[in-house]
């Protein structure tokens, strides 16, 4: 059963850094496209960041120059590196397969930008 962990949220002020790590369960993570996802409340999910496992990167339009992702393919984990947080990033963050039939989501992890 694949399994999906996210940690590394929290509250921080507009402007502050936050770094997201999601391990994965080795039967998808070593052949598949990774994401991260951001649902905001009354919002549908989004893909922020996408992977592939060759390395290819993919950003939407709004985290573009301010958002990182990165894998570890010997640790089964996928990161996500947040900088010039804004207010508007404020969510419950995902990680599971980029494009394609996602797993199971995992719990997530909260992300709260505010002054």
């Amino acid at each position: 059963q694949v399994q999906l962990v996210e940690s590394g949220g929290g509250s921080v002020q507009p402007g502050e850094s936050l770094r997201l790590s999601c391990v994965t369960s080795g039967d998808i993570f070593s052949s598949a496209s990774m994401g991260w996802f951001r649902q905001a409340p009354g919002k549908q999910r989004e893909l922020v960041a996408g992977i592939t496992r060759h390395g290819t990167l993919h950003y939407a339009d709004s985290v573009k120059g301010r958002f990182t992702i990165s894998r570890n393919n010997a640790k089964n984990t996928v990161y996500l590196q947040m900088n010039s947080l804004k207010p508007e990033d404020t969510a419950v963050y995902y990680c599971n397969i980029a494009w394609g039939t996602p797993a199971d989501w995992g719990q997530g992890t909260q992300v709260t930008v505010s002054s």
